[in-house]
């Protein structure tokens, strides 16, 4: 995998990609399978058999939500470097991730890699929308916590934009705007969030006080989860919209990803499209019998991933249901699949970073 890290991450054409997919995820599959007892056994139970040549659409999947019923990992307990946790309401149970130092040094230079390709830089002045206590235990990161963290390498020079009690810290974002006054910034954050607690709050002021932000410099990389926006009939157009009006803002790039599978992420083109990249693909699964859908029929996603190499999370079924739209032909140029989400399957839970807060925002 690592010959991978020298080119760029959208620029292998689906017979070549899919060459080097089946190769990783067949043997990490061998290696989970050896080194991961439940693993080996829910494979057991399905006969399957790895040495037999195939296509990684054929690796069996696990359900996301099994990560929150039990502890799945391929290290032993002494060889545990970092733990994540994914997000989750009150009382809510919470997957728990184990990685050793190799697996998270590659999620981290994988990140890297993929936000490089939108960013064309690889840091600049960071803008954290969200407080700084969210920052606690290093060892056990939230996923919210974790989301911050892994991007924070692109600041060179970072602040909060918000206060513990979530209200703008005015004089801390003044003072950063001023400092990288004619430079380009570099704004992340959950999506609930910024609509809830940076959006309004600037509406306001500009609407009372008639005072804005300037953040016509600014690249605001943003994710987690629409739920809460969508029942206020926010469209991502609108989301996007709405930030111009307000600061300027016109570079915004939404992504998907998952705790379960950190370091691929896929990022919203400026064709507004999800694009996978050579780390991980998405396959798009029928409910009744999870075959394979065709491009355009919207089904539940898989996701893999070439990264988990602690943890056997490297094919798994997600609570997220979305549409394949393309392959190495999106407009913006980038080779591989691109797709987009429609949304959490229903009856699945509320479960991301920005949906998670909104659902515990909601009950204030």
């Amino acid at each position: 995998m690592d010959d991978m890290q020298e080119i760029s991450p959208f620029s292998l054409e689906k017979k070549e990609k899919k060459s080097y997919l089946d190769r990783e995820l067949f043997a990490l599959s061998k290696k989970h399978y050896e080194k991961c007892r439940e693993y080996r056994a829910m494979m057991d139970m399905q006969g399957c058999h790895f040495d037999q040549a195939g296509s990684y659409e054929e690796i069996p999947f696990l359900p996301v939500g099994l990560f929150k019923e039990m502890e799945l990992r391929s290290i032993e307990k002494e060889e545990i470097f970092k733990t994540m946790t994914s997000s989750g309401t009150t009382g809510q149970a919470v997957s728990k991730i184990f990685l050793d130092r190799e697996t998270a040094s590659r999620q981290q230079k994988t990140l890297v890699k993929i936000v490089s390709e939108f960013t064309r830089k690889a840091r600049m002045p960071m803008l954290i929308i969200d407080c700084p206590s969210v920052i606690k235990n290093r060892a056990m990161f939230s996923a919210r916590g974790a989301g911050i963290l892994g991007f924070s390498i692109f600041g060179s020079k970072k602040a909060y934009a918000l206060m513990d009690d979530m209200e703008i810290d005015w004089e801390t974002v003044t003072s950063f705007l001023e400092e990288h006054k004619g430079q380009d910034i570099l704004l992340f954050g959950f999506t609930f969030m910024i609509w809830q607690h940076f959006y309004k709050e600037l509406l306001k002021k500009k609407e009372t006080a008639g005072e804005t932000l300037d953040l016509s410099r600014g690249i605001l990389i943003h994710g987690g989860g629409w739920k809460k926006l969508q029942k206020e009939a926010v469209s991502p157009q609108e989301f996007k919209d709405a930030l111009k009006h307000v600061c300027g803002l016109s570079r915004v790039h939404d992504y998907y990803g998952m705790v379960e599978q950190t370091g691929c992420i896929y990022m919203e083109c400026e064709c507004g499209h999800l694009h996978a990249s050579i780390f991980s693909d998405v396959i798009f699964r029928r409910a009744e019998d999870f075959s394979v859908c065709d491009k355009g029929e919207p089904g539940i996603i898989q996701v893999v991933s070439v990264l988990p190499g602690s943890y056997p999370g490297h094919s798994l079924l997600t609570e997220d249901e979305g549409v394949l739209l393309g392959e190495d032909d999106c407009p913006c140029g980038r080779k591989g699949k691109y797709f987009k989400v429609i949304g959490r399957l229903k009856n699945a839970e509320i479960r991301g970073c920005s949906d998670t807060y909104a659902a515990d925002f909601s009950r204030r």
